[in-house]
């Protein structure tokens, strides 16, 4: 064994429940316990709690396209920042991931960059307009292996297209991660949530009901076709009723609620300040709860970010003009430990199960999500449960500042992570790519 292919994790904690060292060897986990240090980097875990690597189901990269909001290198040096060794990039690119020339495209970006697995979502339509299925079988086979199709930011509506994709993702395990939003009761200039504050600043809001019918249509369909569908950031009390339903009914759906549902409100929306625009809206502090308590028991699988990098001139305008979405990727695990660790709703082993182990799976990556047991692939976030940090936009690496934690405390951050091994983050800073 040589310093070069081995490390030595001292003291950590894993998943919160006992202190241990962990030798990784060759990019895989070779010995937990006390193993010998000889000829191994020793990096120092004590008080550190260790996780599985982050897997994020629902990342905006922006390449190609939209280089000036983000890139494939700069959202993974993000997600490498906020522990994650894998994400999964959506579709909404230009031009649009619907072919697998696009989908090795993305492909090839991630693995040139070297910092997090990338992995492309297909999109479900040609150039995501609902009308016609894109290269779903082609992108399955291609070199990307795309298991996931989704065509965010835009709803599938017309629900025998839907139907058709999930029979279609059926035949090799894919899945269909729908953007939940009815478009005739959002309405074109929707732009938050609907109710008193909508009403009282003269903003034009769609309520949760456009939400909660896509997925009760699409819970429907995935029983009708014993095909499996994802909802994608699930905002409202009345998604999770449906989801819990559908659970009853041992129908194949999953979700994933995204940090900023778990935690920002309606409320920030007084002083019409655009970093807080996001679709879905943020909701009221009822749906806020309800999300909590459903991530908790289980009827919400996984978080994902919905990291959505945007430049300047997109986010800069007044409310209604300006772009939805917000970043995510360097602050959703202590926005995650703030709300649901800290407050005992949730144990670290649960933030392993919710942001890694289930995500994985949900996506068919069989290298991510694994137990920090021997024989796993050595991918591993140490994560400091007692830090108070601050969050800084401009301290960010990602190329965009909407950013919504700026100037807010959180009492965990991430310290380092491996991925199969190699540290990409040491200390709370990114490690020198090759």
């Amino acid at each position: 064994m040589t310093e070069q292919n081995t490390i030595l994790l001292r003291g950590a904690s894993l998943l919160g429940e006992q202190g241990a060292d962990v030798l990784v060897v060759d990019g895989v986990i070779a010995e937990v316990g006390s193993p010998s240090a000889e000829g191994a980097r020793v990096v120092d875990a004590d008080g550190l709690v260790a996780l599985p690597g982050l897997v994020d189901l629902h990342t905006h990269l922006r390449e190609p396209g939209r280089e000036d909001a983000e890139t494939v290198l700069t959202g993974s040096r993000a997600a490498a920042m906020g522990g994650f060794t894998a994400v999964l990039a959506m579709a909404n690119t230009s031009p649009v991931t619907d072919t697998a020339e696009a989908a090795e495209r993305v492909h090839d970006l991630g693995r040139a960059a070297g910092l997090v697995d990338v992995h492309p979502v297909g999109a479900v339509t040609k150039a995501l307009a609902g009308e016609e299925l894109a290269e779903l079988g082609l992108m399955a086979r291609s070199r990307a292996r795309v298991r996931v199709f989704s065509d965010d930011g835009r709803c599938v509506a017309n629900p025998r297209v839907m139907r058709r994709a999930l029979e279609y993702v059926k035949a090799f395990g894919g899945v269909v991660s729908q953007h939940a939003q009815d478009p005739d009761l959002a309405g074109p200039q929707s732009c938050c949530h609907e109710g008193e504050l909508s009403g009282r600043l003269g903003l034009p809001g769609w309520p949760g009901v456009a939400e909660e019918v896509i997925v009760a249509r699409d819970v429907m369909l995935a029983r009708h076709t014993g095909s499996r569908v994802h909802v994608a950031h699930a905002s409202t009390a009345g998604t999770v009723e449906v989801l819990r339903w559908a659970r009853s009914q041992g129908i194949a759906v999953t979700a994933e609620v995204t940090p900023h549902h778990l935690l920002l409100t309606t409320d920030l929306l007084g002083d019409y300040d655009p970093t807080y625009k996001v679709n879905p809206p943020l909701r009221p502090a009822e749906d806020v709860e309800a999300l909590r308590v459903a991530l908790a028991d289980g009827t919400i699988d996984a978080v994902a970010t919905d990291h959505a990098p945007h430049a300047r001139h997109d986010k800069e305008h007044a409310f209604v003009d300006a772009a939805f979405g917000m970043l995510g990727l360097e602050t959703a695990l202590p926005v995650v430990a703030s709300v649901m660790v800290e407050t005992g709703l949730m144990t670290w082993a649960d933030v392993a199960r919710v942001m890694s182990t289930t995500p994985a799976a949900i996506a068919g990556l069989k290298g991510q999500g694994r137990g920090l047991e021997v024989g796993a692939p050595a991918n591993i976030v140490l994560v400091d449960p007692s830090a108070d940090v601050t969050v800084d936009r401009d301290a960010s690496v990602s190329l965009s500042r909407n950013n919504p934690w700026h100037g807010r405390t959180f009492g965990a951050s991430v310290r380092h992570t491996l991925l199969r091994g190699r540290p990409t983050v040491l200390d709370g800073s990114l490690v020198q790519e090759h």
